[in-house]
């Protein structure tokens, strides 16, 4: 067996720029499809990442100002949203499975002791934490309930960012901070990595109503849907959404500025669709690409054959066995094909990696939002440079074949 691993690198030596084109072809091929995916990958996770931690099958409507007349009633009017919304869109629609107004209290100033902040301060209810994934862990208090509802108290869950702010070094829980003169007792603290650099602290309804919207009704209403599984069960339900909501506030159906409606899995449906297509065209294009690099590896193999074939023919008339032949040639495509295979699954999976090193160093800024995580899956990488290195075998090894069932006699006059 050395006697062969010797004989194999004596003929690349010999053949030093015939070896590199031939790794060149197969490395490259690997490199760009990594590169590619990786690219695909980044795109794809920053979008998702862009829809933030909230459930994907939640709902968030508006109200707004109509924009046209209906039935005698002038544009201009406002719509307003009340506690009548929560039984009637209930009733209407049976799938709904979570549900939160909100009324949000734009940057007050938030202050304990000397320390003070400008978070805006949101009145929810219960279910928001569902919603929009506020997730309190033990041990952090707990998230807003139905006592705190009933009972309109003064209690706050804020962010753990805002409780090491405003409290420093000191425990949060229990304590109370002033939100515009109105001292609120902190009861529970969040946690959420992708949550703005001034996250919201979250009050009851009620409490927020009678403190800073006793008139003007609902900011916003969110909620959860189930069941809805495609894009167009989600236009359906968007387009009877509207259609209930004009039946109950007097405006016109095709009014899209009277209320305003953000289907968040509606959108995330559409938005993965379109990176299906991506997707799919990356590997086009990295399917192209490792199908020329088999075609590179091929005729140079063929070549490497074909320049052999004379030294096959003395061989087998010194006795040598057609599979010692075959069995050279093999593991010479094996040995050039899976080194640098390797390289270019190295170098690939490297500079995915090094972008997405780099990228969270710099943090996750807005303009670094689009593009997260460019990493390729292992597995992927491993079987597209399995299937490189075995179309060159199989390139070397179909020729090869081919020359070393040619009669002794007629290999030594081939040219």
């Amino acid at each position: 067996m050395f006697d062969i691993w010797q004989e194999i690198f004596s003929t690349i030596r010999k053949n030093k720029l015939r070896t590199f084109l031939t790794g060149f072809s197969m490395a490259w091929g690997i490199f760009m499809l990594i590169l590619l995916l990786g690219a695909g990958n980044g795109l794809k996770n920053g979008v998702s990442v862009s829809f933030g931690n909230a459930a994907k099958n939640s709902v968030y409507i508006w109200p707004g100002q109509t924009s046209m007349p209906y039935k005698g009633l002038q544009k201009g009017r406002l719509i307003k949203f009340d506690e009548t919304e929560k039984g009637y869109l209930k009733r209407e629609f049976p799938f709904i499975s979570y549900f939160s107004a909100s009324i949000i209290h734009w940057n007050p100033v938030i202050s304990y002791g000397k320390e003070y902040g400008n978070n805006t301060v949101r009145g929810v209810e219960p279910d928001f934490a569902e919603i929009d994934n506020v997730v309190v862990e033990a041990g952090n208090g707990r998230f807003i309930n139905e006592v705190d509802m009933q009972q309109a108290r003064k209690v706050i869950v804020i962010h753990k960012k805002t409780a090491k702010g405003l409290f420093r070094e000191e425990a949060a829980l229990g304590k109370y901070l002033v939100v515009d003169g109105v001292a609120y007792q902190v009861i529970g603290i969040y946690e959420g990595e992708d949550r703005d650099q001034l996250p919201d602290v979250y009050v009851p309804l009620s409490t927020a109503q009678r403190i800073y919207n006793p008139a003007e009704g609902y900011r916003n209403i969110n909620f959860m849907v189930e069941g809805l599984s495609t894009t167009e069960e989600n236009e359906a339900f968007d387009t009877e959404l509207r259609a209930k909501l004009g039946q109950k506030h007097t405006f016109d159906i095709q009014d899209r500025q009277a209320v305003w409606v953000w289907n968040k899995l509606k959108n995330y449906m559409q938005t993965m669709g379109i990176f299906k297509g991506i997707n799919l065209f990356v590997w086009i294009i990295g399917i192209g690409t490792l199908i020329a690099g088999i075609v590179g590896i091929s005729n140079i193999m063929l070549i490497t054959v074909k320049e052999r074939t004379k030294e096959f023919g003395i061989r087998k008339a010194l006795g040598a066995t057609p599979f010692s032949i075959l069995k050279l040639i093999i593991l010479e495509a094996l040995l050039i094909t899976g080194f640098f295979g390797y390289i270019g699954m190295v170098a690939g999976v490297g500079l995915t990696e090094l972008v997405n090193n780099v990228m969270a160093d710099a943090g996750s800024t807005e303009e670094m939002s689009i593009f997260r995580n460019p990493t390729v899956d292992l597995p992927i990488v491993i079987s597209a440079t399995v299937v490189l290195i075995v179309a060159g075998i199989l390139a070397g090894y179909f020729p090869a074949r081919k020359a070393v069932h040619i009669k002794p006699i007629e290999a030594l006059r081939y040219e």
